[in-house]
């Protein structure tokens, strides 16, 4: 591995297409491109015109960092996969960082980190608590400091773009044994499961 690792980090989770090419703790292009669909046919695109901006191919990376949520059941879905088949293609690891971790990366703690959840609830991680789907209405932190979408007192901004955090997260974890990447889900799909049974596989 180079002295200087060089990570692309990408997500999805919400209305956007968000990604970023660091080379060690340097920021060589980041991307935030606000859209409520579309993030599938457009997420590959963006991830070359980076590589193209940063200078680098495919084969110059040496790790690739995804947000796993929580967030949009698709939009978490499209990045996971994209994150798992590049690192398959490449014979790179690939890393899932939640947008937990990413917002919350250099604030002082404790923080809670307040996300809009959408039906009047947000999805929280009330410092070192468990992640928790909650009501907004009534809500109440323990921690000092609160940072995310829907936070509503005593605010703090986060320290780097969502995809620059999510790369961040992951160049410190870089050598160590990582799990492969998987959604991080709060609440169910809305989607309903099939009536129909499964087909049977010869």
């Amino acid at each position: 591995m180079r002295p200087e690792p060089r990570i692309l980090a990408f997500d999805t989770s919400a209305a956007h297409c968000a990604a970023a090419l660091l080379s060690g703790d340097r920021l060589v292009s980041g991307r935030l491109e606000p859209m409520e669909k579309g993030q599938a046919e457009r997420l590959m695109p963006l991830l070359a015109e980076l590589l193209v901006e940063g200078g680098m191919g495919w084969a110059d990376l040496d790790a690739l960092a995804v947000g796993t949520g929580p967030g949009n059941f698709t939009g978490v879905r499209i990045a996971v996969a994209a994150a798992r088949g590049l690192a398959l293609a490449l014979g790179r690891p690939a890393l899932g960082v939640s947008r937990f971790e990413a917002l919350a990366l250099g604030l002082a703690g404790p923080v809670a980190v307040i996300e809009d959840a959408r039906r009047d609830e947000v999805y929280l991680k009330d410092g070192e608590a468990p992640a928790r789907l909650v009501a907004r209405t009534g809500l109440q932190v323990a921690a000092r400091r609160q940072v995310g979408s829907a936070a509503f007192a005593d605010v703090v901004a986060p320290l780097y773009p969502l995809a620059e955090a999510i790369g961040r997260v992951a160049l410190a974890r870089l050598g160590e044994p990582q799990p492969r990447p998987a959604p991080f889900y709060l609440r169910g799909a809305d989607a309903a499961p099939a009536a129909d049974p499964p087909p049977v596989i010869l």
